[in-house]
């Protein structure tokens, strides 16, 4: 930089500065090349939620009560506590949980193979619930069935017991009471009835 008692204005020496730029580069590091963080394709979860055993409980939280044992759910892996159990969904399903966890939020796109299998595993399942569903209607066709048997066999005990009764009363009197009313007889004077 030369300065004149003429000229008011700075000048750079072009030279000197190049130099020292150069010199500035060379001395620099090299920044490393970090590779980016290679994530897990985001995939389904192996364990239940439990969103119910602490429905309807009642806790006493004071100063010095732990994080995860305070009112709410707590998440172990972010450390952290969510008030309700849809925020608590949504902090699960998130992008922050879920980079801890060590995914991204990518989907692995399915093959054509793969979706068939899955169509194959769903139809399986489906037979099977039919199987069960046959096997009940089966059982509670059957049961129907000896019930119907049982009301009937009833009812045929209860007409044999009124022939037996009829022909009790054809026997002893030879007419039915009811049909011995009827034509105005009231027995043969053996007892004394006032009808």
């Amino acid at each position: 930089m030369s300065m004149r008692p003429d000229d008011h204005r700075r000048k750079w020496n072009k030279d000197e500065y190049e130099k020292l730029a150069a010199e500035r580069l060379l001395n620099q590091v090299a920044p490393k090349e970090e590779e980016p963080v290679q994530r897990e394709n985001l995939k389904r979860r192996d364990y239940k939620v439990d969103l119910d055993s602490k429905l309807g409980k009642s806790v006493v939280i004071n100063k010095n009560t732990p994080t995860s044992q305070s009112g709410g759910y707590y998440c172990n892996v972010c450390d952290c506590v969510v008030k309700d159990s849809i925020n608590f969904l949504d902090h699960i399903n998130g992008k922050k949980h879920q980079r801890n966890l060590g995914m991204s939020m990518k989907v692995e796109r399915s093959t054509v193979d793969q979706v068939k299998e899955r169509f194959q595993q769903n139809k399986k399942k489906m037979e099977e619930k039919q199987k069960d569903y046959e096997l009940e209607r089966r059982l509670r066709e059957a049961k129907e069935e000896e019930d119907r048997y049982k009301e009937h066999r009833k009812e045929k005990r209860k007409e044999r017991k009124r022939k037996v009764e009829d022909q009790d009363d054809f026997a002893s009197g030879g007419l039915p009471e009811d049909m011995a009313a009827i034509m105005g007889f009231s027995g043969f004077g053996g007892s004394k009835k006032n009808s």
